[in-house]
């Protein structure tokens, strides 16, 4: 497992999740390095990873692009003229590579990428304002995104345009599918609506201590957040009640939260989650643990480092890894737009 995080200072962090090399058939876990350094020049603002992929946004108007594998840079994407706020893959579920990169800008348009190789595909404007978040349906053929317009919009992946547009009557800074694509869930400040993907209606609404900055779905009807507070809360979304809770999980807030799934292959494995928070600590929990009790990180990286976002993907070596080959036809498609 992999997982990698953006900074203020512009440095992308890489690591590893691998088994102490002195217990390797322990649950003790350490996160390994595998890259860190200055890849863009303003602060990061968003990442994605999926596979071998993954992807940084930032202020600088680019996205950076990387290959887990051999922890090498893949070069950048330039087709956004305003600040990237949002990056997201879409991969099949028949395939260990994802097939399109998603990303949104401050400008109010989001774009649309081929990964195999980076071609620009198309650019939709969707937002009146900036794009807060994105989120692709499992299907892959739409996307939910919200804005500073106060509005929501659902993207028609398959037509590549807008397909819906209402407003909220307040600005929601997250939006994100369950596992399944059944519901999705809005943020707005400290409060977490959970809605129908079919009619978007309003299944219930829960509210967190203090403004959540972060959030992602688990298994078996969880949703978990974490911000201001400094908690990790997992949210029964059928009740709209807590499940459990891991209390001062930072010293600072959480600006990240990442579900690394188990492996197929090994039932065994623990049901991890990785937290970032804005002090630059990078933590590993296993979930099983935090129902029983205040439970202890299984691995803690220390950045030193002004986090703004964390990402991670269950690698999956199967295909090779990527080339910069992957960018050749990248700035023909772009003078074709």
């Amino acid at each position: 497992m992999s997982l990698i995080a953006g900074s203020y200072e512009k440095f992308i962090w890489g690591f590893k999740l691998k088994p102490l090399k002195h217990e390797p058939s322990s649950q003790n876990l350490t996160l390994t390095p595998l890259f860190s350094y200055q890849s863009h020049l303003a602060h990061i603002t968003a990442a994605a990873a999926s596979g071998p992929a993954a992807a940084s946004g930032s202020a600088d108007d680019t996205i950076h692009l990387y290959d887990l594998p051999s922890a090498s840079s893949l070069g950048s994407l330039h087709q956004h003229t305003s600040s990237v706020t949002a990056v997201t893959f879409f991969t099949p579920p028949s395939l260990s590579f994802p097939r399109n990169l998603l990303s949104a800008s401050a400008d109010g348009s989001v774009c649309i990428f081929d990964t195999d190789p980076f071609v620009h595909l198309k650019t939709v404007l969707v937002h009146k304002k900036a794009v807060n978040d994105l989120s692709v349906h499992p299907s892959g053929k739409l996307a939910l995104t919200v804005g500073r317009d106060e509005c929501l919009a659902m993207l028609n992946l398959v037509r590549g345009r807008r397909s819906f547009y209402c407003r909220l009557g307040r600005e929601a800074s997250l939006v994100k599918f369950d596992l399944g694509g059944e519901r999705f869930f809005m943020v707005t400040e400290e409060k977490v609506g959970v809605h129908e993907a079919e009619d978007a209606k309003l299944v219930t609404e829960f509210e967190c201590q203090k403004r959540v900055l972060s959030a992602a779905p688990g298994e078996n009807g969880l949703l978990f957040t974490g911000g201001e507070d400094r908690n990790i809360t997992a949210w029964d979304v059928n009740s709209g009640k807590v499940a459990y809770c891991i209390d001062d999980a930072h010293s600072a807030r959480v600006k990240g939260i990442v579900v690394l799934m188990r492996n197929d292959n090994t039932v065994d494995d623990p049901y991890l989650l990785a937290s970032a928070s804005s002090d630059g600590v990078i933590r590993v929990w296993d979930l099983r643990m935090s129902m029983k009790e205040k439970p202890n990180p299984l691995a803690e990286a220390n950045t030193k480092s002004r986090l703004t976002c964390l990402a991670g993907s269950s690698l999956n070596l199967k295909r090779p890894q990527m080339g910069a080959s992957c960018l050749k036809e990248a700035p023909d498609a772009a003078e074709g737009e």
